[in-house]
């Protein structure tokens, strides 16, 4: 009897054994789902193995973007993910960015941040193409790293940012000659297209999953959402205070006033909020920020952030610009445009000096300009 159990025993382990053995060779290595650390979506919702799984899909390419900053271009760069995702389907894609939160992950395989750790680990990894659409000497030496069979965008060498093939010589030439930039400026998204190869064929934002702040908002006018901040970088794009509060008081007769900004312009909101009367719920995490504009029916705003979480909602936009060629700007019929007259328009100045026409020119913008403006786009 104990020979027989014995017997029973020596089978059922080799039994077993040779079940492992039979997973771990029905694994297929090329499907889109594996992991290869934890249960795929298959095995977790439906407790299949490889060898029966019908929702087996085999990877096609191996795709990296590496767009790091800022915010708002972060945004706008989604829209080559319609196109990625059209000529190379079945493919995983992964985005490396300072902006994790910006990026919309349905439509990634995994968004990395930037960090030492994820850094040293794409060095370890093929990609069957990298885009590298940062001019950024940090993002355009990771790329020269990356061991890829195609490149887009950019590289540098000896601390100069080059161009990785012909696709991305405009977007070069154009970035580093002004007067190239006011002759020869595609849109921006336009030229982003052309550097990946591809031609823009009107695709849209891509925003990431938002979520509405529980703010208790009412209002039964027409609510504009007014952005207040630019950055420290490019100082010249901000109406003054003063103005912004006499804008403020010609439109909320009519409509409802929503002020928008960041921790840099928490204060100087809270102190027009309190002279203005008009609505101010204190800043807000990326996706809540998204979630508060698209409470807004349309949207002014200086070349921000905001802007392009307006147009990525699709509101009405009236966009205020003074330093860049308007021709870099698409607003997909979203809006209008609005410049003040300037012989020295598109100077790409970070900050007003002795030279400039006025002391704030954004300012030369008249209230009754804006206002109609208003009133056309939410007639």
């Amino acid at each position: 009897m104990k020979e027989q159990r014995k017997q029973e025993a020596k089978v059922k382990k080799k039994d077993g054994v040779a079940d492992l053995e039979k997973l771990i060779n029905d694994v297929k290595k090329d499907c889109l789902y594996l992991n290869g650390y934890k249960p795929c979506k298959p095995h977790k919702e439906k407790g299949v193995h490889c060898d029966k799984c019908d929702d087996y899909i085999k990877l096609n390419k191996n795709i990296l973007i590496i767009k790091l900053q800022a915010a708002g271009e972060v945004i706008r760069n989604t829209s080559i993910l319609h196109r990625i995702n059209k000529e190379f389907p079945n493919s995983k894609i992964w985005w490396l960015t300072r902006y994790p939160d910006l990026v919309p992950e349905r439509m990634v395989h995994q968004t990395l941040v930037w960090n030492s750790d994820n850094i040293l680990f794409l060095q370890d990894q093929h990609f069957d193409i990298v885009y590298s659409l940062d001019k950024d000497m940090e993002a355009a030496s990771l790329a020269n790293r990356i061991n890829a069979d195609v490149k887009k965008g950019f590289s540098q060498q000896n601390g100069v940012i080059i161009p990785f093939d012909k696709d991305a010589h405009h977007k070069w030439i154009t970035g580093i000659f002004d007067d190239a930039m006011k002759k020869h400026a595609k849109n921006y998204i336009e030229g982003i297209f052309e550097t990946c190869g591809f031609k823009w064929n009107n695709e849209k934002y891509i925003l990431p999953d938002y979520v509405v702040p529980n703010i208790g908002i009412k209002t039964k006018k027409k609510l504009i959402g007014f952005t207040t901040g630019v950055g420290s970088k490019w100082k010249t794009r901000k109406f003054s205070d003063a103005k912004t509060v006499s804008i403020i008081n010609d439109l909320k007769e009519d409509y409802d006033i929503l002020l928008l900004g960041g921790p840099e312009e928490d204060q100087i909101n809270k102190s027009i909020a309190s002279v203005t009367g008009t609505k101010y719920y204190g800043t807000f995490p990326f996706r809540e920020f998204i979630g508060l504009m698209s409470l807004c029916d349309l949207v002014i705003t200086p070349v921000t952030m905001a802007m392009h979480i307006a147009i990525g909602l699709e509101k009405k936009i009236i966009l205020l610009n003074n330093i860049f060629p308007s021709k870099e700007f698409y607003l997909y019929n979203l809006g209008k445009m609005i410049e003040p007259e300037l012989p020295c328009k598109y100077c790409y100045k970070q900050d007003f000096d002795s030279k400039c026409y006025a002391k704030n020119c954004m300012d030369l913008v008249e209230n009754t300009e804006i206002v109609k403006t208003v009133k056309e786009l939410l007639k």
